[in-house]
């Protein structure tokens, strides 16, 4: 048995469109949204009489996608929406930008805010951590130097 590739990431959220438009700022490219709902969805999430709204966004390399969901029933649990990012269970998702000054100021001037500050990771990376809508962490890093070429020697210890 082995994994081919990360399918999708799904976050639910309470306002579609606001999340919708947060990741086409930050490249995302829309490729649908649909409702379902129906005997096959209670069955695969467990839940009775789901009815969700759903869009589906890939990046610009074609390789990752994010399906955001909302759903209309049965009516969705609250979360802790300023989670810190030590919280248990998945607290952020991750893409690599061209130019991250250019895209934490288009966040910022739609509402997001940095969670601390961007900083730099020996030569290889610019990063930081921005929430957008709902409290959802996005992890932004930019490629320095020889790791943008493609070389992408760290400091951090070898896996095992």
């Amino acid at each position: 048995m082995t994994i081919r590739r990360l399918e999708n990431i799904g976050i639910v959220v309470e306002d579609l469109a606001a999340a919708v438009d947060f990741f086409e700022q930050l490249g995302l490219t829309l490729l649908g949204e649909a409702t379902v709902e129906g005997d096959w969805v209670d069955r695969v999430v467990g839940l009775d009489q789901v009815r969700s709204q759903v869009a589906m966004l890939q990046t610009a390399d074609g390789h990752g996608r994010l399906e955001l969901m909302r759903f209309a029933r049965p009516t969705a649990h609250p979360g802790e929406g300023a989670a810190p990012a030590n919280t248990l269970g998945i607290r952020r998702i991750a893409f690599d930008v061209d130019d991250l000054d250019a895209t934490v100021a288009g966040l910022n001037a739609r509402g997001a805010e940095l969670v601390g500050e961007v900083v730099r990771f020996q030569d290889a990376y610019r990063l930081c951590y921005v929430r957008g809508p709902e409290g959802i962490i996005v992890m932004l890093s930019e490629e320095l130097g020889d790791a943008a070429a493609g070389d992408h020697k760290s400091d951090a210890p070898a896996p095992d």
